[in-house]
């Protein structure tokens, strides 16, 4: 039985999978969530320790500075910090300068992970990054935060 083909081939219409963005993004983040997965301790997801990390930066802050503060949606953020509340390594308290407002911030546990798990995060982004010249990695960091 023939299979259809699609109306045009890349050829016809100048689009080749392998030569977009998109894709060409999602298949590096792929493989710096796969390297991440193996090194950082504790379970935690790239976003979990981006919202970590954040906090530990930064100190308590709303969960819409927070979500602001990592590129994330309200949605993504209230999951994200739900989650690590649920393990113990997040927490929340009421605003003590606007009592309407809660601030997210680490517990003693989630200070000792980030403290281990950054210095993973470190090797993680140089085994991502390990295939380019040093002057390649510069100009793709570079480039990326030219797009962003």
């Amino acid at each position: 039985m023939d299979m259809p083909r699609p109306a045009r081939t890349s050829a016809e219409h100048g689009y080749t999978l392998d030569d977009q963005i998109g894709f060409l993004l999602r298949r590096a983040y792929q493989r710096n969530s796969v390297i991440f997965a193996e090194k950082v301790p504790g379970k935690l997801t790239t976003t979990q320790f981006s919202v970590m990390y954040r906090l530990a930066e930064d100190g308590p802050m709303s969960q819409n500075a927070l979500g602001r503060s990592v590129a994330m949606d309200g949605a993504t953020t209230k999951g994200v910090v739900d989650r690590l509340i649920a393990r113990g390594l997040l927490r929340t308290a009421r605003d003590p300068d606007d009592r309407r407002r809660h601030l997210v911030s680490l517990t003693a546990s989630g200070v000792a992970l980030v403290d281990e798990a950054v210095e993973a995060a470190i090797l993680v982004t140089a085994d991502t990054l390990a295939p380019l010249r040093d002057k390649e990695k510069e100009t793709l960091l570079r480039l990326l935060r030219k797009i962003i």
